[in-house]
C-alpha cells in the first residue's frame, strides 16, 4: 500500500510537471492568427537597451510604440535614438507617456509635447495608465479623469490625433467604465480578447524579436496594413508646441 502511495505521488508530480511544461510552451509560443491580425508591432523603452532596428524590421515587425516620457519631467533616455533608428528602418513609429498619479496632467502634457517631435508622421499618442511603477497615490475616478483630461486636451491638439489609452487589468478594474472615452490598447497575455473594441492588442510581455536581446512586448493591430497607414499618416491639423 505504501509503495502504491509513493507511485501515485510520483505519477501526480510527473503529470503536474507535464502540465506546467505544456502551459509554459503554450505561453512562450503563443501568437494570434496572422491571417486575421497580419500587422505585428512592439513597444519598447530604455529597458530593451541597444536595439538593432533593421533586424527588428526584418523579423515581421511593422510598428513600434516607444516610451518618450513619464510624469512631469522624466524623459526616457533611449527615446530619441530609438525613434530615429526605428523610423529609418521603415517602421511606423509612435510615442507613449507613462501617466503618474502624483503630477498634474497639464505638467505631464507639457513634458510629452516638448520631447516628441511634430515634424514627421507618428502613430497616435499613447497614455499608459497602470499601478505598477507608479506612485502610491490612488486618485478617485473623478480626480484621475480631471488630470487625464488636462493631459489629453493639449496633447491631442498638438499632434492632431485622438490618443490611445493603455490600461492594465488592475487599473481597469479600479476605474472600470469611468475613464475618458478613447480607443484602447488592450493587454491580454496569450488569450484572445473577448471583444474587438481595441486598436492594439498586447498578447505577450516576454516575446523575442531578432535585434533585441531579452524580452519585449509583442502586439498586433486591429486591421491590416491600410489601417496602419491611416494611423501613421501625418495630421495636418496638428499645431506646434509652445
Amino acid at each position: 500500500m505504501k509503495n502504491r502511495i509513493v507511485l501515485w505521488g510520483a505519477a501526480g508530480l510527473l503529470v503536474a510537471g507535464l502540465v506546467l511544461a505544456g502551459g509554459y510552451t503554450y505561453f512562450q509560443t503563443f501568437s494570434p492568427d496572422r491571417g486575421k491580425y497580419p500587422v505585428r508591432g512592439i513597444d519598447v523603452s530604455h529597458h530593451q537597451r541597444q536595439i538593432d532596428w533593421r533586424r527588428v524590421a526584418a523579423d515581421d515587425v511593422a510598428f513600434a510604440v516607444i516610451k518618450a516620457t513619464e510624469g512631469g519631467d522624466h524623459v526616457d533616455d533611449a527615446f530619441a535614438a530609438n525613434l530615429r533608428a526605428a523610423r529609418a528602418a521603415g517602421l511606423a513609429v509612435g510615442a507613449y507617456h507613462f501617466f503618474t498619479f502624483c503630477r498634474p496632467g497639464a505638467d505631464q502634457a507639457r513634458n510629452f509635447i516638448s520631447v516628441v517631435p511634430h515634424d514627421q508622421p507618428l502613430l497616435p499618442p499613447v497614455v499608459d495608465i497602470e499601478f505598477g511603477g507608479n506612485c502610491p497615490q490612488r486618485p478617485t475616478p473623478e480626480q484621475l479623469n480631471a488630470e487625464l483630461s488636462a493631459f489629453l486636451g493639449p496633447v491631442e491638439a498638438a499632434f492632431g490625433k485622438t490618443a490611445i489609452l493603455y490600461v492594465t487589468d488592475e487599473a481597469a478594474q479600479a476605474y472600470a467604465g469611468q475613464l475618458a472615452s478613447r480607443p484602447r490598447w488592450l493587454r491580454s497575455l496569450a488569450l484572445r480578447p473577448g471583444h474587438d473594441n481595441w486598436i492594439y492588442w498586447q498578447y505577450h510581455n516576454r516575446g523575442r524579436v531578432d535585434g533585441i536581446s531579452g524580452d519585449v512586448d509583442l502586439n498586433v493591430l486591429q486591421g491590416g496594413p491600410a489601417t496602419l497607414a491611416v494611423l501613421f499618416a501625418a495630421a495636418p491639423e496638428a499645431t506646434a508646441s509652445d
